[in-house]
C-alpha cells in the first residue's frame, strides 16, 4: 500500500523520494508472520523499544503527506515541522472537524483533509449523544489495525496455560452496513475486521475460532448469537476461552443464555435446529455440528441451567475454559463483579486498548488484577500527544485553560493526561476524552492505566460529577447489596430539574444470585446506597447538599428486568452496534428517558444529608 504512493512535482516542497517511502514503511507497524510468536514478539520488542524516533518520524511522515489537504494548509502556512505543526495546528474535538467529515460523506474529495482515498468512514457506538460519530479511515490504516489485533495473540498463549489445547468461543455481531449519500460506506469497527476475513486469510480464524466465520457476520443479531451459543454447547470439551469485544456484550451473551437454555437444549435433545433460525449462512455453519441427536449433553446443559443458582455457570458449562477476554477498563470496570459471579474464578483478560479513532495500546501482562490492568502504548498506530489533567483542591477533574501538552516519551509516572491522536487518515491533535494514568515503562514505551472519560455526565450548578467518579460511587454503594444476595446489573443516569433543588437520580437494574431470591420490603439497603452515592461524590457536591442545600437529595430507580435491553434496542435503531455498544452513564435524549420511566418499580430517597466540614475547602478528603 505505501509503494503506490503518488509520486509528486519535483519542485513541491513536500516532495516524497523513494527513501521517504522506505523510511515510513519502517515507521509503521510491518508485515509479519502472526503464526510465528518470535517474529510478532520481536516486531512488539522493536516498536516499544524505539519509541522516540517512530514518534517523531511519524508525525514527519504524516505532516509530509498530507502538508496540502485543505485542512493543514490553512495552519501550517508552507511550515512542515514539528514546532510548526504543535504551535500553528489547533486541538479540536469531533465537533471541530464535523463538517470536514460531512463534507466528504457527501461527495467532496477526501483531499479536503486526507492525501489517501478515504475507504471508509467509521461509525462509533454513539451512546453518549445518540447518533454515530464518523471516523474517516484510510485501507492503509485498516490493515494497520489488523496486524496490531496480532500483536498481542501470542501473549495470552504466553500466559495462560492450555489455551493451545481448544479454541475460543468469541461472541462477535456485525451490524448492517450503511452508504452516505456519495456511496461512501460506513461500518462499525467490528464489523471491518470480521469482514476482512476472506478465503486467502480464513485459516488464521478457523485455527482460532470455534464458531464458523459464516455464523459471526450474520446481520441478524439474535440468530448469530443463538447459532454461536449452539456451536460453543454443541462443542463445550473443546472451548479454551470465552468473551466478546467488550464486558457488556459478553453479559448480554449470558443473558441470552439464561433465557435460551431451554431451546437450546432441545435442538441439541433432538438434532434439530429452530424453525425460526433461517438465515442461509447460520443454517449452513451449524450443519457442520448438528449432526445428529445428542440426549446425554442435552442433559448435562439442562442439569447445570436449572441449579438454584448461575454462579460459575460458565466454568460448569465449559469445563476446560481457562479465562474470559473482554474489556473490562474504563466504563466497562462495572461489570467486573458480574463477570467474576457467572465465571467461577476464571481469570479475566482486557487485551487492548483503542477506539474508533485509533488502536492505542496492548495489555502485556494479561493475567493482571483487572483493577491493575495497564496497556502499553504502540507508538506506530498514530502520533500521540497529552495534555497533563489536574485535580483541584476539592478534587475536581479538570484541563486548565492553558493546558501543557507533551509527547509519548515526556510522560512522568503516576500523572493523569488525556490523549490526544494525529493519523494519516485525517485526525489532527483530536481530543478523544480519555483519561490516561501513567503507571510505568516497558523499554521506552510508557503503560497507562485507563482512568476513565475526560468528560461531565452530572451537573448541578457548581457540582460537576466525572464519569469515572459516579462509576467509583456506584461501585462502593453496590458493595451493600451482596449480604441480600443481589447484584448491580446495569446502571445509567439523569438530573431532575422538575423542581427545586434539581437532583440526581439513578436508573437500576438488580437481577439475584439466586433463583426467587427477593429482597426484604422492611429493608433499606438503597436508600443506604443512596446516601453512599453521595458519601462518594466529591467536596463540591456534598457541600451543595448539605451547606448550600442547592442540591436535593440523590434518588434510585429501580427498574424491571430488560429494561437496559430496551434502552440498547433505542440505541441500535438509532445506528448503533451490539459488539461495540456501551451504556451510557448519562441519559438526556427524551425517548431513552421514557423507556426508562416506563420501567420504573420502585424509587428510594437519601433521608440523611452526606457529611461536608469547612476544611474541606482548602485540603483534599
Amino acid at each position: 500500500l505505501l509503494s503506490a504512493e503518488r509520486e509528486r512535482d519535483g519542485s513541491d516542497p513536500i516532495h516524497c523520494s523513494q527513501r521517504k517511502d522506505n523510511r515510513k514503511a519502517a515507521i509503521m507497524l510491518p508485515k509479519f508472520d502472526p503464526t510465528n510468536p518470535l517474529a510478532t514478539m520481536s516486531v512488539l520488542e522493536d516498536v516499544t523499544t524505539n519509541v522516540k524516533k517512530i514518534q517523531d518520524s511519524l508525525l514527519e511522515a504524516i505532516i509530509s503527506r498530507n502538508a496540502q489537504t485543505k485542512y493543514l494548509r490553512g495552519f501550517l502556512t508552507g511550515q512542515f515541522d514539528k514546532q510548526s505543526f504543535k504551535k500553528n495546528v489547533p486541538i479540536v474535538t469531533y465537533e471541530d472537524i464535523k463538517p470536514h467529515i460531512d463534507r466528504i460523506a457527501n461527495g467532496e474529495p477526501s483531499d479536503l483533509i486526507c492525501d489517501r482515498p478515504i475507504s471508509l468512514l467509521l461509525a462509533t457506538t454513539g451512546t453518549s449523544g445518540g447518533i454515530p460519530k464518523l471516523i474517516p479511515l484510510t485501507a492503509e490504516e485498516l490493515e494497520q489495525r489488523i496486524l496490531f489485533g496480532f500483536l498481542y495473540a501470542p501473549l495470552v498463549f504466553k500466559h495462560i496455560e492450555g489455551l493451545t489445547q481448544g479454541k475460543s468461543l468469541m461472541f462477535y455481531f456485525v451490524t448492517r452496513e450503511s452508504e452516505t449519500v456519495s456511496g461512501l460506506m460506513v461500518r462499525f469497527m467490528i464489523t471491518c475486521v470480521l469482514k476482512s476475513v476472506n478465503p486467502t486469510n480464513s485459516f488464521l480464524w478457523d485455527r482460532v475460532q470455534l464458531s464458523p466465520h459464516a455464523i459471526a457476520i450474520c446481520e441478524d443479531t439474535n440468530q448469530g448469537m443463538y447459532c454461536q451459543l449452539l456451536c460453543g454447547l454443541l462443542q463445550r470439551e473443546h472451548v479454551a476461552r470465552l468473551g466478546a469485544p467488550y464486558a457488556s456484550s459478553f453479559l448480554k451473551v449470558i443473558k441470552f443464555l439464561e433465557d435460551h437454555w431451554p431451546e437450546l437444549c432441545s435442538n441439541i435433545r433432538t438434532g434439530r435446529l429452530s424453525d425460526w433460525i433461517t438465515d442461509a449462512q447460520c443454517v449452513s455453519g451449524i450443519g457442520n455440528f448438528l449432526t445428529a441427536p445428542n440426549p446425554d449433553l442435552a442433559n448435562l446443559i439442562e442439569q447445570e441451567c436449572s441449579k438454584t443458582s448461575w454462579e460459575a455457570i460458565l466454568s460448569r458449562i465449559w469445563p476446560k475454559a481457562k479465562c474470559i477476554e473482554a474489556v473490562i477498563t474504563g466504563t466497562m470496570a462495572q461489570y467486573i463483579p458480574l463477570l467474576e459471579f457467572y465465571g467461577g474464578g476464571l481469570p479475566l483478560v482486557s487485551s487492548w486498548y483503542g477506539s474508533s479513532e485509533c488502536f492505542i495500546g496492548i495489555n502485556l501482562n494479561p493475567l493482571s488484577k483487572p483493577g491493575d490492568v495497564s496497556y502499553t502504548i504502540i507508538p506506530s498506530m498514530g502520533y500521540f500527544e497529552f495534555i497533563e489533567v489536574v485535580k483541584d483542591r476539592q478534587e475536581a477533574v479538570h484541563v486548565p485553560s492553558d493546558p501543557v501538552v507533551v509527547d509519548l516519551v515526556d510522560v512522568k509516572i503516576g500523572h493523569d493526561y488525556e490523549l490526544l491522536v494525529t493519523t494519516f487518515s485525517g485526525l489532527y491533535r483530536y481530543r478523544l476524552g480519555d483519561v490516561l494514568r501513567v503507571t510505568g515503562f516497558h523499554n521506552n514505551a510508557p503503560q497507562f492505566y485507563f482512568v476513565g472519560r475526560q468528560n461531565v455526565v452530572l451537573s448541578i450548578d457548581l457540582s460537576k460529577t466525572y464519569e469515572e467518579d459516579l462509576l467509583k460511587a456506584v461501585k462502593n454503594a453496590s458493595l451493600l447489596l451482596e449480604p441480600h444476595d443481589l447484584m448491580l446489573m446495569d446502571f445509567t443516569s439523569r438530573v431532575d430539574l422538575s423542581s427545586l433543588p434539581g437532583h440526581y437520580v439513578l436508573y437500576w437494574e438488580l437481577g439475584n444470585k439466586f433463583r426467587n431470591a427477593k429482597l426484604d420490603p422492611k429493608s433499606n439497603v438503597l436508600e443506604e446506597c443512596c446516601l453512599t452515592v453521595e458519601e462518594s461524590l466529591d467536596s463540591i457536591y456534598r457541600k451543595g447538599r448539605k451547606n448550600d442545600k442547592i442540591i436535593g437529595p440523590l434518588e434510585i430507580k429501580v427498574v424491571k428486568p430488560g429494561a437496559f435491553d430496551e434502552l440498547m434496542n433505542f440505541f441500535l435503531s438509532r445506528g448503533s452496534s451490539v459488539s461495540q455498544y456501551k451504556t451510557p452513564r448519562s441519559v438526556t435524549h427524551e425517548e431513552a428517558l421514557n423507556i426508562l420511566e416506563s420501567n420504573v418499580v420502585s424509587e428510594f430517597l437519601s433521608r440523611k444529608t452526606p457529611s461536608w466540614e469547612l476544611h474541606e475547602l482548602h485540603s483534599s478528603r
